[in-house]
């Protein structure tokens, strides 16, 4: 059975910056990004109907009738064998939310008032779907147990004798992975090491944790509960009830809590970040879709970065802070809860940084990995640029 990931309208806006450059099925919760749950269900390989500055690196295959996915919505077993069962012409809705239809890839989903003429389900039962950006640290600890269980993988433990484990049982070490002299607590929930991980010397790790395959842990680290670490990444410092998505870099000492990373980032040493208000009072975030602050019902919530945005030593962002794609941040004192696109500068004032600087600045980090900035990336950050010059025009005066 073929698939096919349609962006929601609103949520797709709702889930800016980070789907600046990926549809929301790219989004990382638990191991696994929502799609690639959904080809484990399937096992079958999805394609995208998505925005129109992203679909010539997120193709849909539009040859016959496909089962249309909601990207922001989290597979369990009960829906899944729901959505098997449709045949063409009939879907699961919940609410006004379109979660599956079985149908013609000639409909187009992801209008903001999508018109399909057929036989909708209603479907009453809980489901995971993440609307909002906090969403994907909240559910973070939740999703990694399920795709353990996804994934159906068996414990297995470091050899390492000087490496100290609690809970045996709840630990998912891959063979190749290094382990060394570290402390591992998984006895509140589940410790997932990917191929290739390394975790340095006095390293910390609470569960539920999933560390990406060759991801670095440095020297010391404290990653404690709900914590997702992306493939190709390097942190160190304290980390809590965060997701990086991959390809990004906290390799030092600071903290970082209820915050979501997008790829190819990097905190500079010594970055900290507020997750608790003072007043213990509802944390806001920024929301593109509204052009204002929106409640986030959360008492704890931290950083939420785009793709490609860096920051400088010693950098001290706002509880409740969204930090766009390609910014490059710097200078002394708390940082603006809004941080546009292609920012350059700090609260000492800010300018626009320049694509063609930015391009030079991305392809010397991706190399460095041995990855290259293709031209369909170009093409997606040309477009990011032009259509969030007007959250920079205040900047530039």
């Amino acid at each position: 059975m073929r698939i096919s990931l349609f962006d929601p309208y609103i949520a797709s806006k709702d889930l800016l910056p980070l789907t600046f450059t990926r549809p929301c099925s790219e989004i990382r919760v638990g191991i696994d990004s929502i799609r690639e749950k959904w080809e484990y269900y399937f096992g079958s390989i999805g394609s995208w109907h998505t925005s129109e500055h992203l679909k010539k690196k997120y193709p849909l295959r539009k040859e016959g009738a496909s089962v249309f996915l909601n990207s922001c919505l989290i597979p369990d077993p009960e829906i899944t064998e729901a959505i098997k069962s449709l045949k063409e012409g009939e879907g699961i809705k919940k609410g006004e939310q379109i979660l599956s239809y079985h149908g013609s890839a000639d409909i187009d989903l992801t209008v903001e008032d999508p018109q399909v003429d057929g036989k909708f389900m209603e479907w009453t039962k809980e489901v995971k779907i993440v609307n909002n950006l906090w969403d994907i640290f909240s559910l973070n600890a939740d999703e990694i147990a399920s795709d353990i269980r996804l994934k159906k993988l068996i414990p297995s433990t470091p050899t390492d004798p000087h490496t100290i484990i609690y809970g045996k049982e709840n630990v998912f070490c891959h063979e190749s992975a290094e382990v060394r002299a570290a402390i591992l607590n998984a006895e509140n929930g589940p410790i997932h090491i990917d191929e290739g991980a390394v975790i340095n010397e006095g390293s910390i790790l609470y569960g539920p944790l999933s560390i990406g395959s060759r991801s670095v842990i440095s020297p010391g680290a404290k990653i404690r509960g709900g914590t997702t670490i992306g493939p190709n990444s390097k942190v160190g410092g304290e980390v809590n009830n965060s997701v990086l998505f991959g390809f990004s870099n906290k390799a030092h000492d600071g903290f970082l809590g209820n915050s979501v990373i997008g790829e190819w980032c990097n905190l500079g040493a010594d970055t900290n970040n507020s997750n608790l208000k003072n007043n213990y009072d509802e944390v806001k975030l920024w929301n593109f879709r509204l052009k204002r602050f929106q409640k986030t019902g959360k008492q704890f919530c931290g950083l939420i970065m785009g793709d490609h945005s860096k920051c400088s030593i010693n950098t001290m962002f706002n509880t409740g802070t969204v930090v766009g794609v390609g910014a490059n941040i710097f200078g002394s004192g708390f940082h603006s809860n809004l941080i546009p696109s292609f920012s350059w500068g700090g609260p000492q004032g800010r300018t626009t940084f320049q694509l063609k600087r930015f391009f030079q600045t991305s392809e010397i980090a991706m190399k460095r990995r041995g990855q290259e900035l293709s031209e369909n990336d170009k093409e997606i950050f040309q477009w990011v640029f032009e259509n969030t010059s007007e959250n920079r025009a205040w900047e530039n005066k």
